[in-house]
């Protein structure tokens, strides 16, 4: 199966199965925590979506990124959320409540404001004529279609059939992994003579990024008084970006192979600042780093 196939077929099929796994894991009453801490969820959700282009533009400006690269780096940062950063969260013992909603609000939020920042993005480096050429409305009804859809739907079968949902839940997890998986090898093979010089090049990008943006949502978390779970919680809502959607509009959408060997790199290197934080998030009492109770 050529590259061409797996962003046009395997990959809106992986989201959507993700997205639809994402669903029918929520509960309605989990939406009940943006009435009972309106103030930490929508400040949660400001950061993730203004500071965090923000630090991708000064990253992608201070290290001098080519304009293909730096426009996939930017797609990522429109991105926030996804069900990895949900996982995280439960391994680095954070607030997963808080994860579930942000995630699920961002997801709203998202298929509208991505087209129109990555319209921005591609005016700002490749030129005016590319940003005409990005089809906005297209993109905005295929992200509707592949990202929110599909969690609505599963939310709604959740609240309908919970235990065919909690036994789906591991076929599901499976399946999206593998169509991941296609993803994956149908875009390394398509970079495959470029990917040392990629990873050389993004590397530093990407794990400055990722640095900067877990620290600004714990230090936000700190300044707001939160405790030390919602803490985490930021960190890493803030700081592990969605790679499967930026993936779906660098590949399904605008069909450009170093966009999306960005978002490839960075789903590999975002894990190293994740497992540090959750290995020191487990540590015994006593050996755990300051701040980290």
């Amino acid at each position: 199966m050529g590259s061409g196939a797996v962003t046009q077929w395997v990959l809106p099929l992986a989201l959507f199965t993700i997205m639809l796994g994402v669903g029918m894991t929520l509960k309605l009453s989990e939406f009940r925590l943006l009435l009972r801490q309106p103030g930490v969820v929508m400040a949660a959700l400001l950061v993730q979506l203004l500071l965090l282009p923000c630090l991708g533009f000064a990253v992608v400006n201070l290290l001098q990124l080519p304009a293909a690269l730096a426009v996939g780096i930017m797609i990522l940062t429109f991105a926030p959320g996804g069900a990895s950063s949900n996982m995280i969260t439960l391994l680095a013992r954070g607030d997963t409540a808080l994860s579930v909603c942000l995630t699920a609000l961002s997801g709203l939020i998202t298929p509208f404001t991505m087209p129109l920042l990555t319209g921005m993005a591609l005016a700002y480096w490749m030129g005016q004529e590319a940003a005409l050429d990005f089809p906005v409305a297209e993109a905005m009804l295929k992200l509707f279609l592949i990202a929110l859809l599909p969690a609505l739907l599963g939310t709604l079968i959740n609240a309908r059939w919970p235990g065919f949902c909690r036994k789906a839940e591991r076929p599901v997890k499976v399946l999206s992994c593998l169509f991941l998986l296609l993803v994956v090898i149908g875009i390394v093979r398509a970079n495959w003579d470029q990917l040392p010089d990629f990873i050389s090049v993004l590397g530093p990008a990407v794990l400055l990024l990722v640095t900067l943006a877990m620290s600004a949502g714990y230090l936000l978390a700190r300044k707001m008084r939160l405790s030390s779970a919602q803490a985490v919680t930021l960190a890493v809502e803030v700081g592990i970006q969605n790679a499967a959607t930026a993936l779906l509009v660098t590949g399904g959408i605008l069909h450009n192979a170093e966009m999306s060997a960005s978002a490839l790199i960075y789903g590999l290197l975002m894990n190293l600042p994740a497992f540090m934080l959750i290995a020191s998030r487990n540590l015994p009492q006593k050996q755990r780093l300051p701040g980290g109770a």
